[in-house]
């Protein structure tokens, strides 16, 4: 992420920076993009250091809460909702289940397919350690206010949607 995209305040402070060949609008979207990767590599900091206390990464950490929220899961539909790999989940479940915490189920309907679900442990884990995480991602995005974050969290959801509706940008034929 090498991107130097600057604001037109910036440009006009620095127009040696500005590159020409850049519209305005491709230069906010690229500053956004910088802007957006670094405010969350700096929130999950925070994030992964708080369930390293507990032993865990933050992919680990995502599979419990998901469980806790949502009841036991296809792996699949827990792979989509915290975006690894099919074995990337199927590792990170495996480690889990090594700890204790989760456990995988057959699925009645179709015998290829297997749900995750936590055990009592692992259960209790999530029920003791959530509540004090949610406290630390309020405390490293509370230089916004509340209506900020809802404005903001509405606003990359529709960024999220729209990309993901994208096909891929192809270049001679080339995916990227």
């Amino acid at each position: 992420m090498a991107s130097t995209a600057r604001s037109p305040r910036d440009r006009a402070r620095h127009p040696e920076a500005h590159d020409p060949q850049l519209d305005d609008a491709t230069e906010a979207a690229l500053r956004l993009w910088v802007i957006l990767s670094r405010a969350q590599a700096a929130v999950a900091h925070h994030a992964a250091a708080d369930v390293a206390r507990h032993g865990l990464t933050l992919a680990e950490f995502g599979i419990l809460e998901a469980l806790y929220h949502r009841g036991p899961m296809l792996l699949g539909e827990v792979q989509k909702r915290i975006l690894v790999s099919s074995g990337g989940i199927t590792f990170l479940v495996d480690r889990l289940a090594a700890k204790g915490l989760v456990e995988r189920r057959t699925c009645e309907a179709d015998r290829r397919a297997r749900y995750a679900a936590l055990t009592p442990a692992g259960s209790a884990l999530v029920a003791e350690i959530f509540p004090a995480h949610a406290a630390v991602i309020a405390r490293a995005v509370s230089a916004v206010s509340e209506e900020d974050q809802q404005v903001a969290a509405d606003i990359l959801r529709t960024i999220g949607r729209s990309a993901a509706g994208l096909p891929p940008h192809t270049e001679s034929g080339r995916s990227g």
